[in-house]
């Protein structure tokens, strides 16, 4: 089997410095694992690579879709096997690089064989939601499918709607799918890498200058150029972007000559913390497990410098429940010796 880097961690954890490192040091090229950035025209939220990074380092799966198209983790597993044997055709390394978790247990697990989407019965779905509301469709799912519904929130749309639509195609829960579903791995020999920061005040730090950033390079002015151009109902973008920043519209307001200095801190302050929630999100996806024990990922690697990222972590699934481990726990540092990054293979 070729071999392929797979490489995850939470918002602002130094994935794409890392990515970019070794992609100039081995002949690596660069997959994206992000639910965000196959979308066009969503360039500043997504911190999507700029145009001379991008010709640098040519990045797949990314600007593949509008944003009132929808696309799918099985889409994703589909496209991103496909690349990745490209990628070991013409004799290179496939780096996955991303924090999309559903991608990456998609891609790393398989998905069960639900029923294909029935765009009809959706937008049935979408009349009965707009006449008595989505909490209502929840009470019907958790009268159909109890144990899906105890795992959704009453105002969680997309999933709610997914989960009524497998229900009423095919009779069965979608935990009856997934009870038959059968683990298949990629054909790849996968090195796992996971950034898991040591100090989450530092990646907070990160997270807020990030966001700063993105305002200074014209986030506002992107939403409101997408608002433009999409109608309300096409929302799937809009869904990626708002777990990226739910509450811009907060920074957007007041005109901002109307704002004192106060005033513009505390608009922004519930659209910086939602990255830092995402980020806490991750670290309960993405938990260290070192064979040292340290959670800065000191053990094993390289004897010269402290490592920053840890290998074969092992990750949780979401909301803290049933776990999918990753390989064998190693280190990794950033120095010459990184050279070890291919060798486990």
């Amino acid at each position: 089997q070729p071999p392929a880097i797979l490489l995850i961690g939470p918002t602002a954890s130094g994935k794409t410095a890392l990515a970019f490192e070794l992609a100039t040091r081995f002949p690596c090229d660069i997959v994206s694992v992000d639910s965000a950035q196959v979308f066009r025209d969503m360039n500043v939220g997504t911190a999507k690579p700029d145009a001379a990074t991008l010709a640098r380092f040519p990045h797949r799966l990314i600007d593949l879709i509008t944003p009132e198209q929808r696309y799918s983790a099985a889409a994703f597993r589909s496209d991103a096997l496909r690349e990745m044997a490209a990628i070991a055709a013409a004799g290179r390394v496939p780096l996955l690089v991303g924090g999309t978790m559903l991608y990456v247990k998609a891609l790393r697990e398989g998905l069960a064989d639900l029923p294909q989407a029935d765009p009809a019965l959706r937008a049935g779905i979408d009349a009965e939601a707009a006449a008595c509301g989505w909490p209502a469709l929840h009470a019907e799912l958790a009268q159909l499918d109890p144990e899906t519904a105890a795992r959704l929130k009453p105002t969680d749309a997309q999933r709610i709607q997914r989960a009524l639509e497998v229900v009423r195609l095919s009779g069965r829960t979608m935990g009856s799918f997934f009870a038959e579903q059968a683990a298949s791995a990629p054909p790849f020999r996968m090195l796992n890498l996971a950034l898991v920061p040591a100090d989450r005040a530092v990646l907070h730090a990160r997270i807020g200058e990030r966001f700063a950033a993105m305002l200074a390079a014209g986030l506002v002015d992107e939403v409101k150029g997408l608002a433009r151009k999409i109608q309300a109902r096409c929302r799937p973008a809009f869904d990626a972007l708002r777990r990226l920043s739910p509450s811009l519209g907060d920074a957007r307001r007041r005109p901002a000559g109307k704002r004192t200095a106060r005033a513009r801190h505390l608009c922004h302050a519930p659209v910086r913390q939602a990255p830092a929630d995402l980020a806490a999100r991750h670290d309960g996806l993405v938990a260290d497990r070192p064979a040292g024990g340290r959670r800065d990922g000191g053990g094993a690697g390289c004897r010269r410098c402290p490592p920053r990222a840890i290998v074969g972590a092992e990750a949780r699934a979401m909301r803290g429940k049933a776990r999918a481990g990753l390989p064998q726990a190693t280190t990794v540092c950033a120095c010459p010796a990184s050279r070890a990054l291919i060798n486990p293979m």
